[in-house]
């Protein structure tokens, strides 16, 4: 019976920074469509041989700047979130499973941008609810919150990629 086709070629970064009273988060304005306007976090395709946790690192060094080689002053570590996303393309009839990632940086560190954003923005946790426009991505911030952020998460190191 046919339905929505399955694509798992897409993958999502949060990049959050704290210090000892707050967690921020890292927002990029898409320029162009589909999304144009809109703040989200890094957002890339799969290349061909690529593992999901090889294009998050490398769309970090192409959307923010941010190489894992290069810049690993600034990375604290990055992670594989458990729960991969899942959501629904109406217009093209597609339902998408979305591997996420987190990737900690050093406060101070600020991204350089390519050419599929204008702006960018850190937004406390508690302006995640007004900040974040789609429930999975104030679900991947709740995940990073709770399994990521504490020292004493029991999977905090299980998860860690980098």
């Amino acid at each position: 019976m046919p339905g929505p086709a399955i694509r798992t070629d897409v993958v999502d970064v949060y990049i959050f920074r704290r210090d000892e009273h707050r967690v921020e988060f890292l927002q990029l304005r898409r320029v162009g469509d589909p999304l144009g306007g809109t703040w989200q976090p890094i957002m890339g395709h799969i290349h061909d041989g690529e593992t999901a946790t090889q294009t998050a690192l490398r769309e970090l060094g192409e959307e923010v700047g941010l190489d894992a080689g290069q810049s690993a002053a600034w990375v604290v570590g990055v992670w594989a979130l458990d729960q991969v996303h899942p959501y629904f393309i109406a217009r093209s009839n597609q339902i998408m499973l979305s591997p996420r990632f987190a990737c900690e940086v050093r406060p101070g560190w600020e991204p350089v941008l390519n050419d599929e954003h204008d702006a960018a923005r850190w937004i406390d946790t508690a302006d995640v609810p007004w900040a974040f426009m789609w429930p999975g991505q104030m679900g991947a911030i709740d995940e990073i919150l709770r399994c990521i952020v504490p020292a004493e998460s029991l999977s905090r190191e299980h998860l860690k990629v980098l």
